[in-house]
């Protein structure tokens, strides 16, 4: 399991702060303390990475640590309470609503086909997305490409963005995957290292990446603007997952509230993703 510990941020920013660095509150004094943990979705890393750097350089006294587990994972730690907040690239299953836990968006995220670099194609139907997942379609020549052979890369069970693209393109239990993985960057790393490679990960990890090509999807790129208005058709929110009988720490509430902030979407912007409060 992938743990990142963001608490090194804090005593980056403290030095910073001291050498006079710019960014969030000029004084930066806060009464604030204690430990802030989160655990969830791996698309939601850019964004968490963000949001805690500025957070922690406000409030000095507050560590905040991200497991990197997935949405599944996370949202059953925020049940159980061995987090303070879940993340999830994904909204909450009925049967999870009952538990207890509900679900606040913070952002929405595109899922972005992409395809090796070399790739002949630059746009996709939908449907043949599908095709070439569920192995209807198993030579690229089939969905206009070059020939050969087709090799679906795909995120394990319990990922959000897994579960956002089989319930877009209706292959859900239907997938025949070459490679299933753990990750959003190694998906992004199998599909730069093969040529017949087709695979689908977070809008906000893949900008600015070298080896892939993000394909449009019906004719419509995927980007911040055909996410936020609706056109770009595989899209999913990324969700803060609480307990809704429980009250988060006075540290937990603060992070929560400024994640939901009009105040974090220019970073939430910059970490790729498409904040909804604006």
């Amino acid at each position: 399991m992938k743990k990142i510990i963001l608490a090194i941020m804090s005593i980056l920013s403290m030095v910073c702060m001291a050498a006079g660095c710019g960014g969030g509150s000029s004084d930066n004094v806060s009464s604030l303390s204690g430990t802030v943990s989160t655990n969830g979705s791996t698309s939601m890393e850019s964004v968490v990475g963000i949001l805690s750097e500025q957070f922690m350089h406000d409030n000095a006294g507050v560590t905040i640590t991200y497991d990197a587990s997935g949405s599944g994972t996370g949202i059953e730690a925020a049940g159980k309470g061995s987090c303070d907040i879940g993340l999830a690239s994904r909204g909450l299953k009925d049967s999870e609503k009952a538990k207890g836990l509900k679900e606040t968006t913070v952002a929405l995220d595109g899922i972005a086909i992409i395809v090796n670099e070399k790739s002949s194609l630059d746009d996709i139907k939908l449907e043949d997305i599908a095709k070439l997942f569920d192995g209807t379609a198993s030579d690229w020549s089939m969905v206009g490409g070059k020939s050969g052979q087709v090799a679906a890369i795909g995120r394990e069970a319990g990922s959000g963005t897994r579960d956002g693209f089989e319930s877009i393109t209706k292959t859900k239990d239907k997938c025949k995957l070459a490679q299933e993985l753990t990750s959003t960057g190694a998906v992004i790393e199998a599909v730069k290292n093969s040529e017949s490679a087709i695979g689908y990960a977070s809008f906000a990890a893949v900008e600015n990446q070298k080896g892939i090509k993000v394909l449009k999807v019906n004719g419509v790129e995927c980007n911040e603007d055909n996410i936020f208005n609706g056109r770009y058709a595989i899209q999913r929110p990324f969700n803060l997952i609480t307990k809704a009988d429980t009250k988060l720490s006075k540290a937990a509430q603060a992070f929560f509230d400024f994640m939901t902030s009009k105040e974090a979407a220019a970073l939430i912007t910059k970490a790729g993703a498409v904040p909804v409060n604006k």
